[in-house]
C-alpha cells in the first residue's frame, strides 16, 4: 500500500474520529430523532435526483438502510443526547464487529475462525469493563443504548454482504451507501413527530447561541464524515484488500477519545483505558487477515467479483458515526 494511500486512510480515521464532536455539537440545538431525518433527507434527497439506483435484491437494500441508517444512529443520538461521552461513544460504538460475526454465524450459519472467535472473546471482555465502570456511574442505561447502534449497525453489515453478493454483478459500494440513505428519513421524521412532538421540532430550528454551531456540525456530518470520508474509504477499499485497509478504521475511536478529551475535557480512568485496549486489539486481531502460505490457482474474474463483494460488504468501515 503506497504512503500516500496509507496517508488518505489516516485522514478519513481523523474525519470519522471528529465526526462524534460533529454529532455532538448538534445535539445541543436539534432533538435526537429529528437529528437523524435531517442528516439522511440532506443525503436522500440529492441520491434520488442524481444517483441510479444499485441493482441490487431490494430487500437487502432495505435491511442495510433499516440496520446501519435507522437503528444504528436512532440508539447512537439517543445515548449521546442522554449524556453518553462523543469519545467514549465512537469505542462502544465498535461493538458492531463482534455482533457482526454473532449474526453472520447464527442467523447465516458463517463459518467463525478461531482467530475471529479470540477476537470476539477480547472485545467482549473490553466492552464489559467498560460497562461495568459505566454503571458504577449511573450511565448504564446510555451505554446500552449505544450497544444496540452497534447491533443495528451489525445488521446493515450482513445485509450490505448479502445485497453485495445477491447482484447480478457488482455494484459501486459508494451508490449502496448513498442509496441506503434513502430508508431513514420517512421512520426517523415520523418517530421524531410522535416522540420529540412538533413544538421541540419547531423550537429547535429557532436561532440561538448553539444553532450556528449545530449547523456547522451536522454539515461536517454529512459532507465530510459520511461523503468525503466514505467516498475514500470506498476508494481504497477497491484498490487494496480489505484486510490491509480495515485495520485503519480502529484508529477512529483514538482519533475520537483524544479528541474529545482535548477538546470537551473527557476523562477515562485506568479501567476504561483498559476496556478500550481491549476492544481495539480484540477488533483488530479478529478482522487480521492471516497470510497466504500455499499458491492456489487464479481464480476466474466472476470468483473474484463474488469474492470481494462479499468481502467489502463483510469488512464495513468501522466507528464512522
Amino acid at each position: 500500500m503506497p504512503l500516500k494511500h496509507r496517508l488518505l486512510a489516516l485522514v478519513v480515521a481523523l474525519m470519522w474520529g471528529l465526526n462524534f464532536l460533529a454529532i455532538d455539537a448538534s445535539l445541543q440545538q436539534f432533538p435526537p430523532f429529528l437529528l437523524v431525518a435531517l442528516r439522511f433527507t440532506l443525503i436522500a434527497v440529492p441520491t434520488l435526483l442524481l444517483i441510479p439506483r444499485p441493482q441490487v435484491p431490494l430487500r437487502w437494500l432495505i435491511g442495510y438502510g433499516l440496520g446501519f441508517g435507522t437503528l444504528q444512529f436512532l440508539f447512537l443520538y439517543w445515548a449521546m443526547a442522554a449524556g453518553f461521552p462523543p469519545g467514549l461513544a465512537s469505542l462502544v460504538l465498535q461493538s458492531s464487529a463482534p455482533f457482526t460475526v454473532l449474526l453472520g454465524a447464527t442467523v447465516f450459519r458463517e463459518r467463525v475462525s478461531a482467530r475471529q472467535l479470540a477476537g470476539l472473546l477480547v472485545a467482549t471482555a473490553g466492552l464489559a469493563v467498560v460497562g461495568w465502570q459505566q454503571a458504577a456511574q449511573a450511565a448504564f442505561a446510555p451505554f446500552l443504548l449505544v450497544l444496540a447502534g452497534g447491533l443495528g449497525w451489525a445488521i446493515g453489515n450482513v445485509s450490505n454482504a448479502r445485497a453485495a453478493a445477491g447482484a447480478a454483478r457488482r455494484p459501486n459500494p459508494l451508490h449502496v451507501a448513498m442509496w441506503m440513505s434513502v430508508v431513514p428519513p420517512v421512520p426517523m421524521a415520523l418517530l421524531s413527530l410522535v416522540v420529540e412532538g412538533p413544538e421541540a421540532i419547531a423550537a429547535s430550528f429557532a436561532p440561538g447561541p448553539s444553532f450556528w454551531p449545530a449547523l456547522a456540525g451536522l454539515a461536517y456530518t454529512v459532507l465530510i464524515g459520511t461523503l468525503a470520508a466514505s467516498g475514500a474509504w470506498t476508494w481504497l477499499m477497491s484498490r487494496h484488500p480489505a484486510g490491509t485497509v480495515a485495520p485503519f478504521s480502529m484508529l477512529v475511536p483514538v482519533v475520537g477519545l483524544s479528541s474529545s478529551a482535548l477538546l470537551t475535557g473527557e476523562d477515562l480512568g485506568p479501567a476504561e483505558l483498559a476496556g478500550a485496549a481491549l476492544v481495539i486489539a480484540g477488533v483488530l486481531w479478529g478482522s487480521r487477515v492471516p497470510p497466504v502460505t500455499s499458491r492456489r490457482p487464479a481464480a476466474s474474474s466472476e470468483q473474484e467479483r463474488e469474492r470481494d463483494a462479499a468481502g467489502d460488504g463483510s469488512q464495513a468501515p468501522a466507528g464512522r458515526g
